[in-house]
């Protein structure tokens, strides 16, 4: 892109991590584009970095972890302030105490501590604007960033956790504090403008995720031989192992197929907080021999599960638009999932995908059976599917997008700014 703006800093609640690759390859995009981009984490990776592929250990090392920077960077950052900018500093922790409630005040007070350690970190790299995917507490330290500074803010919303606990959030105060609020689906867009005032409606900015059609060109199983009852039909679902995104739903459906004899396994592919629940209901369920937990995956070990599987399952109550969605309809995998929030621009029903309506278990059963039962139904759905990716969710495309977005920052989109006499204070001769 010509003239792409200098510089943007990405804070990320946890970075790199496994289930948010897709930011990874967001910055590595930009960074293509000509955009210098510095990322920071509020918590450290959610792996050692042997468990990382080689671009996330790259990305692990580059990025400055708030938690790892402890006591030491926290005090740094702090006496930096006082002697800088002291009035901003109480500003600052008046701010984070309207984050919490009660004796939650004074804990929010960590907010401001965290923003002002970004603030200086921030200063240190010459960086004006400041980029938090996630409406939760990343976005709530960039908003008091922003207090801080006077640096320019942009989110990316996601959802659906955002919109689950809107006042607890604060979600009103941070839509208005954005510059520009880039929202993954049009679902979430209309969730913002629902509890916004319609003059703010033109910041929120529509732009799909996407993934890289070419890499997974070749990933789609096919049997070298006609389907047999001694072949069971192999199923994939991928995604952290919680209530939500109805893990435990798919085992019901499994089971009661199972049950009539129709040939499957399972694979899970994730970890979470269910993982107990689900391994004991599929062992009483009747079924413990069909499902393998493979646990948390990195992306190549997941492209690999993707080759093996003839079908991909996401039974979620409630998502974003997920990327691994996309990844296997790309793949050219038969999909089924659920209509929820913006699921639907991504699926339609037996065409690019099948939807079976949230937490219903009996239709589940009933459409996975038609799969299962019914190769040219596979390979059409798997088609038409990864037609609708490439069309609609192609990384590259959508990428440009989100380029253009930060190209009309109203904080990056003056060429001749010095980030340095700009807005911050200078910093002090704390190291």
């Amino acid at each position: 892109m010509n003239n792409a703006p200098s510089a943007l800093a990405y804070l990320v609640s946890r970075y790199p991590a496994v289930s948010h690759t897709f930011i990874l390859r967001e910055v590595q995009g930009l960074r293509r584009l000509g955009f210098r981009i510095e990322t920071a984490s509020i918590n450290p990776p959610d792996r050692p970095l042997a468990k990382m592929t080689p671009d996330e250990q790259l990305e692990a090392k580059q990025t400055y972890s708030i938690k790892l920077d402890g006591a030491y960077g926290a005090a740094c950052a702090l006496l930096w302030a006082m002697v800088n900018r002291p009035v901003a500093l109480l500003r600052c922790a008046r701010a984070a105490m309207a984050f919490g409630q009660g004796l939650k005040r004074i804990y929010a007070l960590a907010y401001a501590i965290e923003a002002v350690m970004v603030a200086r970190w921030m200063q240190k790299h010459d960086l004006l604007h400041l980029h938090v995917h996630f409406g939760n507490e990343g976005a709530t330290v960039g908003t008091l960033v922003k207090d801080f500074t006077g640096a320019g803010l942009s989110l990316t919303i996601h959802g659906p956790d955002e919109f689950d606990n809107i006042p607890g959030q604060r979600l009103r105060h941070k839509i208005n504090a954005a510059d520009r609020i880039v929202c993954i689906s049009q679902f979430g867009r209309s969730q913002l403008m629902r509890i916004s005032d319609p003059a703010l409606w033109p910041k929120l900015q529509l732009c799909h995720l996407g993934v890289e059609g070419a890499t997974y060109a070749h990933a789609r199983n096919k049997r070298n031989e006609a389907p047999s009852i001694a072949a069971p039909f192999r199923l994939l679902c991928i995604g952290r192992l919680t209530p939500a995104k109805g893990q435990l739903l798919l085992l019901q459906a499994c089971a009661e197929l199972h049950h009539r004899g129709v040939p499957l396994c399972l694979t899970l592919v994730g970890d979470g907080p269910d993982r107990v629940r689900l391994e004991n209901t599929s062992k009483s369920l009747g079924i413990g021999a069909l499902v393998d937990f493979a646990g948390a995956l990195n992306q190549a070990e997941v492209a690999n599960e993707l080759v093996k599987a003839e079908a991909f399952i996401l039974p979620s109550l409630a998502e974003g638009i997920p990327v691994v969605l996309m990844e296997a309809m790309a793949s050219g995998l038969p999909c089924i999932s659920s209509p929820v929030n913006g699921i639907p621009e991504l699926i339609e029903h037996n065409e690019s995908g099948l939807l079976v309506a949230a937490g219903d278990v009996r239709e589940l059963a009933k459409q996975l059976e038609r799969l299962i039962g019914d190769s040219a139904l596979c390979e059409r759905i798997g088609r038409t599917g990864r037609e609708k990716v490439m069309r609609h969710f192609e990384f590259s495309k959508n990428l440009q997008k989100l380029a253009k977005i930060f190209y009309h920052l109203p904080t990056l989109n003056r060429l001749d700014m010095n980030p340095r006499t700009a807005r911050l204070p200078p910093i002090a001769t704390i190291k």
